[in-house]
């Protein structure tokens, strides 16, 4: 099995890796631009487990949350993207405009976030309370986004 997982494998998969003892993170996003605050922050995620899990929106769900013009980079070349980084073990991609139904579904250990939320700011937080779910926020790297790069171009 390659990194990239089928969503109605998933659950399977991170069940079996945590009846091993193991334990998994799992984050999500658009990942669209990849840069070095994208690349910092995963390596942050998988300092919080055995294994990583990139929840990763489709390109129908990035298209719904960010408009028309996005994404730049398609869903199967993002997650081919991703899943050449070392600290990236799994991708699995979602049409939904929130991961809320495949987090409860996967119940990761830990579950990570940008540092602009904060547990009463987190849509996800009423599943990580009602799982037990670990949630971790990572700082980001200042003045690194998606957005930004985009605007630079325009330019």
């Amino acid at each position: 099995m390659g990194k990239v997982v089928r969503r109605e494998d998933i659950v399977k998969l991170v069940r079996e890796i945590q009846s091993q003892g193991h334990t998994v993170v799992a984050t999500n996003g658009c990942f669209d631009i990849l840069h070095v605050g994208h690349v910092r922050y995963l390596q942050k995620t998988k300092s919080f487990a055995d294994f990583s899990l990139v929840l990763l929106n489709s390109d129908k769900s990035v298209k719904s949350i960010k408009g028309p013009t996005r994404p730049i980079n398609t869903e199967l070349d993002r997650a081919e993207i991703l899943c050449a980084l070392e600290c990236v073990d799994f991708v699995v991609l979602f049409d939904e405009d929130s991961p809320k139904i495949l987090l409860d579904e996967i119940k990761p250990d830990v579950y990570t976030k940008g540092a602009d939320y904060t547990m009463e700011t987190l849509p996800e937080a009423d599943i990580m309370r009602k799982n037990g779910t670990k949630v971790e926020f990572i700082e980001f790297v200042q003045g690194k986004s998606t957005t930004n790069t985009i605007e630079r171009l325009k330019k």
